[in-house]
């Protein structure tokens, strides 16, 4: 094997990889050895063919197709551990020379992290960010809790009202035809909440149980659903029955209830605190990411196409990881959403690019301040990441290669640098 590497313009390169003959001949018997069971000729057995004789029967290049993908996706992957460029996108491969008895070359064609330009970085300027703890904010947080300790009960004699929960029956027509997806059985549903369209909710508030009636909407213009988009509904609805929450008094004996505390002031002082380290966490961490975003703006670099690409794919892909906890698929996601995967891709395009640079940006910070990971930093990343997966951390770092390791470095640097810059900003 052998690598060489042309750097091209545009922080892009091609890789030129060269596979010994004999490796290309040992690919086709594989590859063969594989398919024989499919080849029926008359004399032989089927799966009993020999190599030779098929290849004159359908040409030399029958099993040329399948010993290339097996050599590309062996060898591009461990000339990657040789080459010195940081690849930065997946690869776009051309096969040069393919023929039995010779070397077999291939290219990669792939994007290479490209240099940033990042001018002054310590001192910027930002707006400050308020970090007061309100009574409002507080009540807001002790409102929460009465609410989630709240009795539900049933109502009957009276009306429904706003922030009631009601039960109800409902089809929706268009122009007088019942649409996909627009009806319901026993729904629960908060009146307040904005879970339906436009005064859906509006128009329960003031029926009564045993109701009949009809609910007048108009499908917002960038509703998900195509045929919908801007139509003028009905929804044929039947309030089924009504429930409110009967709260708890915020007294000392909620307190106690709720927290470890006796008296309502010292919960209520807690929730405070307890506020006041949330917002400081939450303004550092706004903090940093204006800091971030500012010097990006301010950057010089050229972002190949390849690598915007890479990362559009990467989000799609994280996405898609969080809807199947959800137990949702991405290609339903779409279909809910109206929309393609190209159109969704293109969306987060900006936010690619956004990503791009703000990693680009940590790095050559962190490398202009010698910021680096320490062993107590790796040690103390793999035991997170062993407490996450239920491992040991000694089983989990003989399974991290040396590859993987080095990313692992890279990031714990790129926190410490963020972690730098927030510390080293003006607040104006």
């Amino acid at each position: 094997m052998s690598l060489a590497v042309e750097k091209l313009d545009g922080s892009m390169a091609k890789l030129t990889i060269t596979v010994p003959a004999e490796e290309f001949t040992k690919a086709i018997t594989s590859a063969y050895n594989k398919q024989k069971s499919k080849f029926s000729v008359p004399g032989f057995r089927k799966g009993k063919v020999p190599q030779a004789f098929i290849e004159k029967m359908y040409g030399a290049a029958i099993f040329y197709e399948d010993a290339a993908n097996q050599l590309i996706n062996e060898y591009y992957p461990k000339e990657l551990e040789n080459c010195e460029e940081e690849i930065t996108s997946n690869p776009e491969i051309d096969v040069t020379q393919i023929e039995k008895g010779k070397d077999f070359i291939f290219t990669a064609t792939v994007a290479v992290k490209p240099e940033i330009k990042i001018g002054d970085y310590k001192g910027v300027e930002i707006e400050k960010i308020d970090t007061t703890v309100t009574d409002e904010d507080v009540m807001a947080e002790i409102l929460k809790d009465q609410k989630e300790n709240g009795r539900k009960i049933d109502v009957t004699d009276r009306a429904a009202q706003m922030d009631d929960e009601v039960t109800i029956n409902f089809e929706g027509f268009v122009d007088d035809v019942a649409f996909e997806g627009g009806k319901g059985e026993n729904y629960k549903l908060t009146l307040g909440s904005h879970s339906f369209i436009d005064t859906f909710e509006d128009q329960i508030v003031g029926k009564n149980i045993g109701d009949k009636f009809d609910v007048n909407v108009t499908f917002p213009e960038e509703y998900h659903v195509e045929d919908l988009k801007g139509k003028p509904a009905v929804f044929k609805v039947e309030l089924l029955a009504i429930s409110t929450l009967e709260l708890p008094e915020l007294d000392d004996e909620f307190a106690s209830d709720v927290s470890s505390f006796e008296t309502f002031a010292e919960y209520k002082e807690d929730k405070k605190k307890t506020l006041e380290v949330k917002k400081e966490e939450q303004a550092k961490r706004e903090k940093q990411s204006k800091v971030v975003e500012k010097i990006a703006e301010a950057a010089e670099v050229e972002i190949p196409e390849a690598m915007i690409k890479y990362n559009q794919e990467r989000i799609m892909n994280e996405m898609s990881q969080r809807m199947m906890y959800q137990g949702l698929q991405m290609e339903q996601y779409l279909q809910l959403m109206g929309t393609t995967k190209e159109e969704f891709l293109e969306r987060v395009k900006p936010d690619a690019i956004a990503r791009i640079k703000t990693s680009l940006v940590l790095e050559a910070v962190a490398a202009a301040e010698n910021i680096v990971a320490s062993d107590d930093d790796v040690d103390a990343e793999i035991q997170d990441m062993a407490t996450q997966y239920q491992m040991k951390p000694e089983e989990l770092k003989d399974m991290i290669g040396a590859p993987e390791l080095e990313n692992i470095k890279k990031d714990i640097a790129s926190r410490k640098a963020l972690e730098f810059l927030g510390e080293n900003c003006k607040e104006v």
